[in-house]
């Protein structure tokens, strides 16, 4: 289990709605609720917060907006809470529910492949790769297959370690049901995860191989380090060139990269970052991100690649922030 502190940093949050906020603590003040012991609580599970909502959605962009209606909400109870860690789960929880039961009916409708919004940082963010362990992009595509109940039980008793009890009273369902939830979530997840383990090192190490054999045009090299059986996905949303259908085989997948490469991208730039706490790379053109790609390894092969083009999903991964140029 990890610890419940999960996402980004709160001070990188706390600035993105200071109208709204400014009338919640008036409101909190004219309740007569001492707003410093609020605050102090919210920022203490801040991160966890950001952690459900980006595993029910697979968005940064959501996931950030609903830690702020959650802060408006909690800013405004009038009750006594005895739990506020579980309040503001609970709250977070059910806003995600709806969201997501929305968001649904919009991904049916979805051009090419749907993948997750990637969460991007530099290769030595140790403290934001403590993220990764638990929300690869793979497993994020994995949770997609669940029902939005099973993905929330999924993820608060899998993730976050809390217990069916608990879970049972943020849902607002009997605990024998939420069990029930719990265990087809995680049959299925066991069922579908490919269990991408290799060592961090490894990971790179092969990484950067794939990317220099991919620069030089070197199919051969490029074969040896693709498995067999390897898929690429490529999210474009309909809006920029992308393959809408995954791609499978490593000759398909090698050559299919290729002609990626060939392509004449103005100002091209590549570098290494964190995807989702897993090596991967960062693809500029005129200094604005054009594709994130995310490689699971496994055997010291790459087994998986994911490609996130669709530039609806990148609004938040700014280059200039990243170290390592």
């Amino acid at each position: 289990m990890i610890d419940r502190q999960d996402g980004p940093d709160p001070q990188d949050l706390a600035g993105q709605d200071v109208a709204r906020q400014d009338v919640a603590r008036q409101d909190v003040a004219r309740q007569g609720l001492d707003a410093s012991e609020r605050a102090a609580a919210f920022s203490e599970h801040r991160r966890m917060l950001f952690g459900i909502a980006y595993r029910m959605l697979g968005s940064v962009a959501d996931a950030e907006d609903l830690v702020q209606d959650t802060w408006i909400s909690w800013s405004q109870a009038t009750a006594q809470v005895a739990n506020p860690g579980g309040y503001l789960a609970r709250t977070v929880t059910n806003l995600s529910l709806n969201r997501l039961r929305s968001a649904v009916v919009q991904r049916e409708a979805y051009v090419g492949p749907w993948l997750p919004e990637p969460l991007v940082t530099a290769p030595d963010a140790s403290a934001d790769a403590e993220l990764a362990e638990a929300v690869s992009l793979a497993m994020l595509v994995v949770l997609e297959s669940l029902s939005p109940l099973e993905r929330a039980v999924f993820v608060l008793k899998e993730v976050f370690a809390f217990s069916y009890k608990e879970i049972a009273e943020v849902l607002e369902r009997g605990e024998a049901a939420v069990r029930q939830l719990g265990s087809r979530a995680r049959a299925h997840v066991q069922a579908r995860d490919a269990r991408y383990d290799a060592p961090a090192e490894t990971r790179r190490q092969v990484t950067d191989e794939f990317l220099a054999a991919c620069v030089g045009g070197d199919l051969n090299r490029m074969l040896e380090l693709l498995a067999p059986d390897v898929t690429a996905w490529t999210d474009g949303g309909g809006k920029v060139r992308a393959a809408l259908r995954p791609v499978h085989g490593a000759d398909n997948v090698a050559r299919f990269i290729l002609g990626i490469m060939a392509r004449r991208i103005p100002d091209f730039g590549v570098r290494a970052v964190l995807v989702n706490g897993q090596p991967g790379l960062l693809v500029t053109s005129e200094g604005r991100t054009d594709t994130v790609a995310c490689f699971e390894v496994a055997d010291d092969r790459v087994a998986a690649i994911h490609l996130v083009r669709n530039p609806d999903k990148l609004t938040h991964v700014r280059p200039a922030d990243l170290a390592g140029d």
